[in-house]
C-alpha cells in the first residue's frame, strides 16, 4: 500500500512541475522578445539619422535657397550641425533618451508636439482600416474556403488580387470619384466638417481621437459627421490589407479543412458549418495573426499616401508636407515613432502567437 502511494505521488506532482516550467519559459520568451525591441529601434534610429545626413545638414537642405550664405552658416553653427557627424549622432541619442526629438526647421515646433498633435489621427485611421480589413478579409476568406473552386471562390480571389495590387492612392481617388463626386453621399476629404471642428474647440481636454471626442461632446450629429468622413480613407487603406487577409484565410482554412482530424470529425457526422467554425478556424488563425504585425507596418506606410489623398491631417500627411519642405528633423522624428510602433506591434503579435500556437517552444 505504501509503495503504491509513493508511486502515485510523483504522478500527481509531475503536471504541476511541467506547468511551472512552461510558465517560466513563457516569461523568458516574452522578456527576450521585449528586449529585442531595444536593438531593433536603435538600428532603425541609426539608419534614419545617417540617411537623413547623406545630403548634408538639415538646415542647408530646408533653408538653402531662402537665406544668405552668412545667415545660413550662422544658423548651422547655432544648431551644431558643423560639428563632426559622430558628435551630432551621440548628441541626438542623448536627446532621444531625454525624450527630445529636436525642433522642426520650417515652423520651429518641437517634434514631440507634432507627434502628439497628429498621431491620434493616424492611429484612428489605422484602427478603422484594420476593422475594415478584418471584416472583409476574414469574412470573404472564409466564404472562399467554404465555396472552394466555385464561382464565388473565383470572384473573391480576383477581388483579393485587385485589392492588393491596386495602389492605395489610385483606389482612394476612385472612391472619391464614385462616392463623393458622382453619388455625392460621402465627403471627399478631411476628418470632419467645419461645424464639427468648432464643436471640438469646446472640449477642455480633447484626445485627438475624433470618435472619442464626439462621445465626449455627447452630440450624435458630430459622431455621424466624423464617421462619414472616415469611411472613404478607411476603405481605401483597409481594402489594401484585406486583399492579403482574404488569401491567407482562404489558404489556411482550406489546409486545415482537409486535415485528418477534420476528416475524422466529418466522419462522425459533424456539420460542415461546425467543422469550419470549431475545428478548422482556430488553427487557421495562427499564421494570420503572425502576418498581421507585418500588415500593420504596411498599413502605417500606406497611411502616408492615404492621408495625403484625403487630406486626413495625421502623421502621414505631415510627413509628406515636411518631405516637400525638406525638413529632415521633423521627418526623422516621425519615422522613428512609426518604427517604434511597428516594433511594439510585432512584439505583441509574437506574444499572442505564442499563447495560441502550441507548436511554439519557449
Amino acid at each position: 500500500m505504501s509503495e503504491s502511494a509513493t508511486a502515485s505521488a510523483p504522478a500527481k506532482t509531475q503536471p504541476k512541475a511541467k506547468k511551472n516550467r512552461l510558465s517560466s519559459g513563457f516569461f523568458r520568451f516574452v522578456l527576450t522578445r521585449f528586449l529585442l525591441i531595444i536593438p531593433t529601434v536603435f538600428i532603425l534610429v541609426t539608419i534614419v539619422f545617417f540617411v537623413m545626413r547623406a545630403t548634408g545638414d538639415p538646415i542647408s537642405a530646408a533653408m538653402g535657397g531662402r537665406l544668405t550664405p552668412e545667415e545660413l552658416q550662422r544658423r548651422i553653427h547655432a544648431a551644431g550641425y558643423d560639428r563632426p557627424l559622430v558628435v551630432q549622432y551621440l548628441d541626438y541619442l542623448g536627446g532621444l533618451l531625454r525624450g527630445d526629438l529636436g525642433t522642426t526647421l520650417t515652423d520651429n515646433q518641437p517634434v514631440t508636439t507634432i507627434l502628439t498633435r497628429y498621431g491620434a489621427a493616424t492611429f484612428e485611421l489605422a484602427f478603422l482600416s484594420l476593422i475594415v480589413a478584418l471584416i472583409v478579409g476574414i469574412g470573404l476568406g472564409r466564404l472562399a474556403a467554404r465555396r472552394r473552386d466555385h464561382a464565388a471562390d473565383a470572384s473573391i480571389r480576383v477581388f483579393a488580387i485587385l485589392c492588393y495590387a491596386t495602389p492605395v492612392f489610385f483606389l482612394g481617388l476612385m472612391l472619391k470619384l464614385v462616392f463623393a463626386v458622382w453619388l455625392n453621399v460621402l465627403p471627399p476629404s478631411g476628418r470632419s466638417s467645419f461645424a464639427s471642428d468648432m464643436q471640438f474647440q469646446r472640449l477642455v481636454s480633447p484626445t485627438g481621437f475624433y470618435i472619442i471626442d464626439a462621445f465626449q461632446l455627447g452630440d450624435m450629429s458630430v459622431l455621424v459627421d466624423v464617421l462619414r468622413h472616415a469611411v472613404l480613407p478607411a476603405l481605401a487603406l483597409g481594402l489594401l490589407t484585406a486583399g492579403v487577409f482574404i488569401r491567407l484565410v482562404r489558404t489556411n482554412v482550406i489546409s486545415t479543412y482537409t486535415s485528418g482530424y477534420v476528416e475524422a470529425a466529418r466522419s462522425r457526422g459533424v456539420s460542415e458549418g461546425r467543422l469550419l467554425s470549431k475545428h478548422a478556424w482556430r488553427p487557421a488563425m495562427i499564421p494570420i495573426i503572425t502576418v498581421m504585425g507585418m500588415q500593420i507596418a504596411l498599413m502605417l506606410a500606406g497611411a502616408v499616401l492615404t492621408e495625403t489623398t484625403f487630406e486626413w491631417k495625421g502623421l502621414g500627411f505631415m510627413l509628406s508636407q515636411y518631405l516637400k519642405q525638406r525638413d529632415f528633423v521633423a521627418v526623422q522624428g516621425i519615422v522613428i515613432l512609426i518604427a517604434i510602433i511597428v516594433a511594439v506591434v510585432n512584439f505583441i503579435v509574437d506574444v499572442i502567437s505564442a499563447l495560441i500556437d502550441p507548436r511554439v517552444r519557449y
